[in-house]
C-alpha cells in the first residue's frame, strides 16, 4: 500500500460523522495501524498536512480544516427560515448555518454554493456561518398545496417550508380540480426576485381535510414510495409459497420445543422479533434474541433485494405503513406468527448473576412463538394481572423483567444515556380522522424489549468486530464541544453546570439533578439538540447514547435494509468463512458499505420527517376546532419573533409573538434561551410554563400562532434557581410539569 493510499485512507476515517479530533498516535491505534504500517502512516499525514487537506496542531492533532472561500453543498431548510448546508467535501465546522434572508431562494434537497463567513468566537472556538450565492442543481421540482382561485386567476398554496409564495397555475380543468383540492403540482418556473413562480397540475389528490388526503400529501411531497412493481410482488408470492415448514429444520438449530414470546404494539402486523429465557447454573441465564430471517427469503441481487434497498426502511405513518417488503414476506411468512414454525437467525447470550455478558454466540435457528403478547398485555402481566394467559407465558415475562431491569441498571451504570420526553398517539375514528390524542405508553414492557435488542444488535456488532469484518454499523458520535459549548451557556442561564470529566457521566449527573424538577423538559430538551443524529456507517466510532463501543442494526430485517444486510454476513459467519481470512462472495466492501450507509441514513430521516409532518398537520387539523380554548404549555425556544410553546396535551408547537405580549421592547438572549422586557422587566425563558389561547392555525405553513391567556402585568413571581444566584421571573399561574414518564433517547426502538 502507497502512502497516498494511506492517506486516502485517513482522509475516509476523519471525514466520517462522529470523528473526534485525536493525536496522530492514538488515531494510530483507533485506525488499526499496524507497527508495518506506522512508517507510511506518519509520512501519509505529514503530508496531508503540508497539502492543507488536514490541520497538524498542537500535541500533533490531526482535524480537518476549516471552511474557507466558497463550499458546495446540499441545503436543508428549516421550518423556522434558516437552513444548513451540508458540504460535500467534510470540513471541521460540519453542517454550516444559514440565516433566514441568506439562503438565496434555495429549497431543501437543492446543491448550491455558498460563501464562507466568520460568524465570531465562541469559547475560543471560530463560528462559520453561510450565504447561498448560486444553486447548481435543485433537488426537485415536485410539490403539493392547496388550489385556490383569487382576483381571477388560479394558484397553488404549497404545503410546508420549502416554498413561502403562491404557485400560479394555468387553467386546472384539465385535471378537473376545483378550489379547495389538494393537488401534486411541478414547478415550470423557480419562484425568484420579479419573477413570479408557475407550475402545472399533474395529481388531483382529492379534497382538503378529507381522510387519507392529508397523507397522500405527505407521500408525494417526501417523494415516499408506492406500490411494489410487478415483478417484486410475483418474485415475493414464489418465495412464500416455495416455503415448506416440514423442510425447515433441516440445518438448523430446533427451539420448537423452547417457549417463545413475541411482545408488539396492539395493531403491529409483521412480527420480527422474539424472546426466549433460560435458566443455567449459578444463577446465570441465557437470553435469547430470534429474529426473522429475511435473508433466508430475500436473496442478494434479486428484484425484491433491489427494491429494498431502494426504499430502505418501512415508513410508520400515523395510520398507515409503507413497508420495506411485500407484505407477502413481511406479514406472511418472515413474521413470527403465534403457532407458526418460522426460520430465525438467533443471538444467544450468556449473562451471570449480576447481568454480565459472560459469552454470545449466533445460530440459524427455527422456532414456533408460543404466545403473542401487546405491550399492554404484558404490562397487565407485570401488575398481577395475567388474565388466561398460560402460566409458562407469565413465568418467562416476570423473568424478562428481571433480566431487562438488571441489564439497565449496569448500562446506566456504563453511560447509557435516558431523556425523559414525552410523546403522544393519535386517535383515530372509524373513516380515519384524528378524534384525540393520548400520551404514549411507555410502561416497562416497552423497555424490556428495548434492553434485549440492544443488547443483541451489541452482541453480533462484537462478534463481527472480532472477525475483522467491516460492517454497516449504527453509529452516534459525541456531542461536539459539550462542555464548552451553546449547550453549557444555556444550562448556566438555567442555573445548571456539566461537571467536569466524562461526557455521559456529567450529563447523567445533570439529568438526575433536573429530575422532577421544573427545568427538568428544557434541560431534556437542550440535550437531547446537542446530539448528533445516530447515521449508518461502517466506522468504528460506537454509540454515544447507549454507551457501546460495537453496535449495528440486526433486530429488525422485515423493515430494515442495513439489518439484512448483517444477517447476510451471518450467514457467512456460520458457515465459518471469516476463518483464516477467508471471504465469501458477500464480503462487504467499506467503501461500499459507506455508500450505502449514506443511502440508509437519508431514507431513514425523509421517513422521519415525513412521518413528523403528518403527524403535526393532523393534529393542527384537530386544533382548528378548538381556536380561543385555553392551553397549559411550556416555552421550548426564544427567536427574535417570539417564543415557541409546546402545548401539553398535544405536544406540538405554536408561535407566542412578542407584538401579542405587552406593549413593551424585548431583549433577546438565544444563548441563553430567555427575553426580558425592557420596561417591565418580565422574563420569559425556555422551560417556564405559560396559559396561553390559540389564536391562528396554517395547515400549509404548518403554523400555530398563539397568545397569552391574560395580558402580562405585575402578577409574577422570582424563584431562586439552585447554583444561579439570581432571581427568574415566572409568571405567577405557572404549574409545575406532570406526569412526565421516562423514555430512552434519543430515538425510539425503531431507530435506536
Amino acid at each position: 500500500m502507497t502512502i497516498e493510499d494511506v492517506a486516502e485512507r485517513i482522509l475516509k476515517f476523519i471525514q466520517a460523522k462522529g470523528y473526534e479530533p485525536k493525536p496522530v498516535d492514538e488515531l494510530a491505534v483507533v485506525m488499526g495501524i499496524g507497527a508495518e504500517e506506522s512508517d507510511d502512516f506518519r509520512a501519509a499525514c505529514k503530508t496531508l498536512a503540508t497539502s492543507k487537506r488536514v490541520v497538524l496542531g498542537t500535541g500533533s492533532v490531526l482535524t480537518l480544516p476549516p471552511p474557507t472561500g466558497k463550499i458546495i453543498g446540499t441545503f436543508r431548510s428549516h421550518p423556522r427560515g434558516f437552513g444548513f448546508v451540508i458540504p460535500e467535501v467534510p470540513n471541521a465546522q460540519g453542517d454550516l448555518y444559514v440565516a433566514s434572508g441568506k439562503t438565496g431562494g434555495a429549497l431543501s434537497g437543492d446543491t448550491v454554493s455558498v460563501r464562507v463567513m466568520k460568524r465570531g468566537k465562541r469559547a475560543g472556538k471560530m463560528l462559520y456561518e453561510g450565504r447561498v450565492v448560486s444553486i447548481i442543481e435543485r433537488g426537485r421540482n415536485r410539490f403539493v398545496g392547496e388550489l385556490r382561485r383569487e382576483h381571477g386567476r388560479w394558484h397553488v398554496v404549497p404545503d410546508g417550508n420549502a416554498i413561502h409564495v403562491p404557485i400560479f397555475v394555468g387553467d386546472p380543468g384539465a385535471k378537473g380540480a376545483k378550489p379547495g383540492d389538494q393537488v401534486a403540482f411541478e414547478l415550470t418556473q423557480y419562484p425568484e426576485a420579479e419573477v413570479e413562480a408557475r407550475g402545472v397540475i399533474v395529481r388531483v389528490l382529492g379534497k382538503r381535510g378529507e381522510p387519507g388526503v392529508e397523507t397522500l400529501s405527505i407521500i408525494e411531497q417526501h417523494q415516499l414510495p408506492g406500490a411494489f412493481p410487478d415483478a417484486v410482488l410475483a418474485e415475493s408470492r414464489e418465495r412464500a409459497t416455495a416455503y415448506n415448514p416440514r423442510r425447515a429444520v433441516v440445518g438448523r438449530e430446533d427451539l420448537r420445543k423452547l417457549t417463545v414470546i413475541t411482545i408488539d404494539p396492539e395493531d403491529a402486523r409483521d412480527f420480527d422479533d422474539a424472546i426466549s429465557l433460560t435458566e443455567l447454573s449459578d444463577g446465570r441465564v441465557e437470553l435469547g434474541v430470534h429474529i426473522a430471517d429475511v435473508a433466508h427469503f430475500v436473496t442478494l441481487g434479486s428484484d425484491v433485494d433491489v427494491e429494498a434497498r431502494k426504499r430502505s426502511t418501512s415508513i410508520y405513518l400515523p395510520g398507515t405503513v409503507i413497508p420495506m417488503l411485500p407484505e407477502t414476506l413481511s406479514n406472511g411468512v418472515c413474521s413470527l406468527q403465534e403457532g407458526q414454525i418460522r426460520l430465525t437467525k438467533s443471538a444467544f447470550i450468556t449473562y451471570d448473576a449480576k447481568a454480565r455478558v459472560q459469552s454470545a454466540r449466533l445460530a440459524n435457528t427455527v422456532i414456533r412463538s408460543t404466545k403473542r403478547l401487546t405491550y399492554q398485555q404484558a404490562g397487565a402481566i407485570l401488575e398481577g394481572k395475567a388474565g388466561r394467559i398460560g402460566a409458562e407465558v407469565v413465568t418467562l415475562v416476570e423473568r424478562m423483567e428481571r433480566l431487562a431491569k438488571a441489564i439497565r441498571s449496569r448500562r446506566l451504570k456504563a453511560g447509557m444515556l435516558e431523556l425523559d420526553l414525552p410523546d403522544v398517539e393519535l386517535v383515530f375514528d372509524g373513516e380515519g380522522r384524528v378524534i384525540d390524542v393520548e400520551p404514549e405508553d411507555m410502561g416497562f414492557s416497552h423497555k424490556i424489549i428495548e434492553m434485549f435488542m440492544v443488547e443483541a444488535n451489541e452482541a453480533v456488532s462484537r462478534k463481527l468486530a472480532e472477525q475483522g469484518v467491516p460492517h454497516l454499523r449504527r453509529i452516534h458520535g459525541e456531542p461536539r464541544d459539550l462542555l464548552g459549548g451553546s449547550l453549557q451557556s444555556f444550562l448556566l442561564a438555567l442555573g445548571h453546570k456539566l461537571r467536569e470529566g466524562a461526557h455521559r457521566k456529567a450529563l447523567q449527573s445533570l439529568l438526575a439533578d433536573v429530575y422532577g424538577e421544573d427545568d427538568a423538559f428544557a434541560v431534556n430538551l437542550a440535550i437531547l439538540r446537542s446530539m448528533q443524529r445516530a447515521e449508518y456507517a461502517p466506522t468504528t466510532i460506537g454509540h454515544y447514547a447507549l454507551a457501546s463501543e460495537h453496535y449495528c442494526h440486526f433486530t429488525s430485517p422485515i423493515r430494515r435494509y442495513p439489518d439484512l444486510t448483517i444477517h447476510r454476513l451471518i450467514d457467512q459467519y456460520i458457515a465459518g468463512r471469516f476463518e483464516n481470512g477467508q471471504s465469501g462472495v458477500d464480503w462487504p466492501d467499506e467503501e461500499a458499505l459507506t455508500e450505502l450507509g449514506k443511502l440508509c441514513t437519508e431514507k431513514e430521516q425523509r421517513a422521519e420527517e415525513a412521518e413528523r409532518e403528518l403527524k403535526l398537520v393532523l393534529v393542527l387539523r384537530l386544533l382548528l376546532d378548538k381556536l380561543g380554548d385555553e392551553f397549559e404549555g411550556i416555552v421550548t425556544g426564544v427567536t427574535n419573533i417570539g417564543v415557541f410553546v409546546q402545548l401539553d396535551r398535544y405536544l406540538v408547537d405554536g408561535l407566542l409573538r412578542f407584538e401579542r405580549l405587552a406593549d413593551d421592547w424585548w431583549e433577546v438572549d438565544s444563548g441563553s434561551g430567555r427575553a426580558t422586557a425592557e420596561r417591565s422587566g418580565h422574563t420569559i425563558a425556555v422551560g417556564d410554563r405559560l396559559t396561553v389561547v390559540i389564536s391562528r392555525i396554517s395547515l400549509p405553513a404548518r403554523k400555530m400562532d398563539l397568545a397569552l391567556a391574560q395580558p402580562l402585568t405585575g402578577a409574577t413571581k422570582g424563584r431562586q434557581r439552585k447554583g444561579s444566584g439570581k432571581i427568574i421571573q415566572r409568571r405567577a399561574q405557572g404549574r409545575k410539569a406532570s406526569g412526565r414518564k421516562k423514555r430512552p433517547a434519543p430515538s425510539s426502538r425503531r431507530r435506536r
